[in-house]
């Protein structure tokens, strides 16, 4: 195992331990059970590790490496976002489909379906190095029959209720600053699977009103940091580059189209974790790339039930002016 730091020999070593303990279990359902077991053990394990690659001689350089290969990332997917948004531009992810899927992808979306799929931005055709970390990349689009453009701007810029509509995910939010088109707005992300993940972000948004139909926004994280025993009088915000790495940045570009009796909804996600350590990919790997991911399907997902239920709310008025630019 030369080339091992001692932290990914520790991890290889324990996951062999683990594994060769299962060998004798005959049993379907006590393997299951082992199994499980050894999901929580590892994953608590993980979760224990440093992000080792800010860790020792050339940290700082490491973590500007990192940076570096993501803001080049962003820099060419947004480079296509601005083709797609000009005027013919594939403006969905639909549009960009062989014709013949086009019209049964659009369908489906019709009947409800909530549409995902993985993207990769190359250069020259090559994937974008990004030691050190991982780049996940995803597209999702829904469509909610009867909610007009302005209903679902409204909706999307009520940040400082996002506690309510995309709960548990979203624990606290609220708008720092509000200028025309542009919002500066915090929340707490919650994430529950094995552990417990609490991170607080910052995102800087910028609305774009293409013509009367499509409206396109992005968000841009300018914090994520991992809180430490949230709730709790021992709370804290770890500093980045001493957390456990599930999510360092994460970038939304939504597009918003009002046609077919409805409004479409996309939303394009960008986000940077920690790679994984060697010999826990196969069992750690999932759980990362779930975050980011299962994030974009829940916010869709509460997104469409927004918009889908009757206004319960006696201050809507509040809410249309804070779109007003938009009404007009």
């Amino acid at each position: 195992m030369a080339g091992l730091s001692d932290i990914e020999l520790q991890s290889r070593q324990r996951e062999q331990t683990l594994i060769s303990m299962a060998r004798p279990i005959q049993s379907a359902f006590a393997r299951a059970a082992f199994s499980l077991a050894i999901s929580f053990a590892l994953v608590a394990s993980f979760a224990t590790l440093p992000a080792s690659i800010f860790a020792g001689p050339g940290a700082l350089e490491r973590r500007a490496e990192i940076q570096r290969a993501f803001d080049r990332y962003v820099q060419l997917t947004e480079a296509r976002i601005a083709v797609e948004l000009r005027p013919g531009g594939a403006f969905l992810a639909l549009d960009s489909l062989p014709e013949a899927d086009r019209a049964a992808a659009y369908a489906a979306v019709r009947t409800g379906q909530l549409r995902m799929d993985r993207l990769e931005t190359l250069e020259n055709g090559r994937a974008i190095p990004h030691p050190g970390s991982m780049i996940h990349h995803w597209v999702g689009i829904i469509f909610i029959p009867g909610a007009t453009l302005e209903k679902t701007i409204r909706l999307i810029q009520d940040y400082d209720h996002d506690a309510e509509l995309y709960a548990p995910d979203v624990t606290r939010a609220k708008i720092l600053s509000h200028s025309g088109d542009d919002f500066r707005v915090y929340m707490r992300i919650f994430q529950k699977r094995i552990i417990t993940v609490v991170l607080d972000m910052e995102h800087e948004i910028h609305y774009q009103r293409l013509d009367k139909s499509h409206v396109a926004s992005r968000s841009i994280s300018l914090r994520v940091q991992q809180i430490q025993n949230p709730g709790t009088p021992s709370e804290r915000a770890l500093a980045e580059g001493q957390d456990d790495g599930f999510l360092w940045r994460i970038n939304s570009y939504w597009r918003f189209l009002e046609r077919d009796g409805g409004t479409y909804v996309q939303s394009e996600s960008v986000s940077l974790t920690r790679e994984i350590p060697i010999g826990l990919g196969w069992l750690i790997g999932p759980f990362v790339e779930s975050i980011p991911r299962e994030l974009l399907r829940n916010t869709l997902d509460a997104t469409r039930r927004g918009l889908s239920r009757p206004a319960q709310h006696s201050n809507s008025g509040s809410r249309e002016e804070r779109i007003s630019g938009f009404a007009h």
